[in-house]
């Protein structure tokens, strides 16, 4: 009789260079897992001790294939099995001047953010086991229509849309999925935010809670809950009050 090894479960995360997908490349690494780290700075990868590296563009559809196709082959090697997927790559613009409508940031955030994550579901939804955990990332910001945000915050609720509908289809083949709200992080990316930030948290504690929300198969992983639910309450307000009060807060 020929016993069957039992497969290492592995996990893939876009944008694992650096901020919430660099911390959460290690925290998976702690828990015993195999990693799979994505990005477009192969030298950043390498720097997670114990990653497997897969350097690729999102936004660039022959790169994502080219990258599926490496790793179903790194499955098959190694005897993993692909038990989460974890879309964290993005980008945030803002409008400064509404007025004068920028349609080339809008179209660079939408394209970063959902178009991009289109061509990963396309090439890496079929490597998933059954069982498996999706993760999208969004954003707390799309529970409140925040001054200067359309182009982040209309692409942050895209993909809490997009994560719903295929949390609807995935269903039967018993893959789940996870749509992935933050407030704020301290990363690279908010580094850049000439606003404050309250109530925020690391890298580090943003990926225990996205790891411990995969692995509990949550719907919904928002974080830090005194923030996210504060927003979820103010979301109730009469649409005329808040656009009256966060006018008067971007004035």
């Amino acid at each position: 009789m020929v016993m069957k090894t039992a497969k290492m479960q592995a996990v893939l995360i876009t944008g694992a260079s650096s901020g919430i997908g660099f911390a959460l490349a290690e925290h998976y690494l702690a828990q015993g897992m195999q990693v799979i780290a994505c990005g477009r700075n192969r030298e950043a990868l390498q720097n997670i001790s114990g990653a497997t590296p897969l350097e690729f563009d999102i936004t660039d559809n022959a790169q994502v294939q080219t990258a599926a196709t490496e790793l179903k082959r790194l499955l098959l090697d190694n005897h993993w099995q692909l038990q989460h997927v974890i879309l964290n790559a993005g980008s945030c613009e803002y409008i400064d001047d509404v007025l004068h409508f920028d349609s080339a940031l809008f179209a660079r955030v939408i394209n970063t953010n959902v178009i991009a994550m289109g061509y990963c579901l396309e090439h890496f939804l079929p490597l998933l086991s059954s069982g498996a955990q999706l993760g999208l990332m969004s954003s707390s910001a799309t529970y409140l229509p925040f001054p200067r945000a359309e182009a982040y915050g209309a692409s942050k609720a895209a993909i809490s849309y997009l994560g719903r509908s295929l949390r609807v289809d995935l269903a039967e083949h018993d893959i789940g999925v996870s749509v992935i709200c933050p407030g704020f992080v301290k990363t690279p990316l908010t580094d850049k935010n000439d606003f404050a930030m309250p109530m925020q948290i690391t890298a580090q504690q943003a990926a225990v809670a996205i790891y411990n929300g995969m692995h509990r198969q949550r719907n919904e992983i928002h974080f830090p809950g005194k923030f996210t639910w504060l927003l979820k309450l103010a979301s109730l307000l009469p649409e005329s009050l808040l656009v009256s009060l966060l006018a008067k807060k971007n004035n």
